[in-house]
């Protein structure tokens, strides 16, 4: 801002300021004062609290022809010399990016398999003054200058509100929370575009960077991708989790037992017996019974499951003729096999 002579104006150098108060005294200005408003610009003057004349961009000579309101309320009917002082703010319109949202306290959300989960998250969002007059009733008051930082806490407050009544309300779970930044982004600045209109300004921009589960949901999260469990099936999940922990048994020499004895106690029984039999012997080559579909082992002449007889091709080494697998002699020519 500068007063030079008669000319009132203000050079915004500070992108962080809004408003900015001039004081303009009668003695000081007369008929050929002039107010210049620059781009994206308003200038309000305010007497005793009450919003008088309002000017937008261009360049304004001040005259009580133009300055009804001021004039009347100032007592400059009869000229500008007069000791009242009046305030002018000029007003940027301009839009304010690089703003910051944080919720400072966990969202809870219903979450359909997890339950009440605590959710986080960060972002950005962008606004400018669309109502100047409504801005200087609502916000502004008696400040001589007001910037972002004076109203970011509070846009901050009313940002995290609307995301909060919009994740209650999207049904979603934490699964497809990241699947869903940009819906959930859109329906939060829909939601909070009113409260930001009551102060005169204008959400131009609203987005979420991330949203984020505690620890102990995210590990719940990563085991179920692991597993690859379809559905939540909790039996497929207590095999892979007995399998894994009768591995970490014969690798812990002495603490097999008591591995064991947890298993029964879960109820596990059978499953733990055959998984500790599977992760204590080495691997090794074997074929599937043809009757019932269980590994057997190799040269089994009968399945260890169903107790059915194992066709094994075999050829008679004087004839030639195929034998049975159980054949000790050769049926075609009587050798002994």
């Amino acid at each position: 801002m500068a007063l030079f002579l008669k000319i009132i104006e203000w050079k915004n150098d500070d992108r962080g300021e809004i408003a900015h108060l001039v004081k303009v005294n009668g003695r000081d200005v007369n008929g050929g004062s002039k107010i210049i408003v620059r781009p994206a610009q308003m200038a309000i003057f305010v007497h005793k609290g009450q919003i008088a004349d309002i000017f937008g961009e261009g360049t304004h000579v001040l005259d009580t022809g133009i300055l009804p309101i001021l004039s009347a309320l100032a007592g400059w009917k009869y000229g500008f010399r007069t000791p009242t002082s009046v305030d002018l703010y000029f007003v940027d319109l301009n839009q304010f990016t690089g703003m910051k949202w944080g919720t400072a306290n966990p969202v809870i959300l219903r979450d359909p398999e997890f339950g009440m989960v605590r959710v986080t998250g960060y972002g950005g969002y962008s606004f400018r003054v669309g109502d100047a007059a409504a801005f200087l009733r609502e916000l502004l008051g008696t400040k001589a200058s007001f910037r972002t930082e004076d109203i970011g806490a509070y846009l901050k407050k009313i940002a995290v509100s609307g995301l909060s009544d919009c994740l209650g309300e999207s049904g979603l779970s934490v699964l497809d929370l990241a699947g869903n930044l940009d819906e959930l982004s859109k329906k939060t600045a829909d939601s909070v575009r009113g409260s930001f209109h009551k102060l005169g300004l204008v959400l131009e921009n609203f987005v979420i960077e991330n949203l984020s589960v505690p620890q102990e949901v995210q590990k719940a999260i990563d085991e179920r991708t692991k597993y690859g469990i379809v559905g939540g099936s909790a039996d497929i999940m207590m095999k892979v989790a007995a399998a894994e922990a009768m591995k970490a048994a014969a690798e812990n020499p002495g603490g097999g037992a008591g591995i064991i004895g947890a298993g029964m106690g879960l109820g596990l029984g059978s499953e733990f017996g055959r998984a500790m039999g599977d992760a204590m012997k080495q691997p090794e080559k074997g074929g599937v019974c043809p009757h019932c579909g269980a590994r057997v082992s190799p040269g089994a002449k009968f399945c260890g499951e169903c107790g059915s007889g194992l066709s094994v091709s075999r050829k008679c080494a004087k004839c030639g003729a195929q034998v049975g697998a159980s054949d000790k002699f050769c049926p075609e020519c009587g050798a002994k096999l």
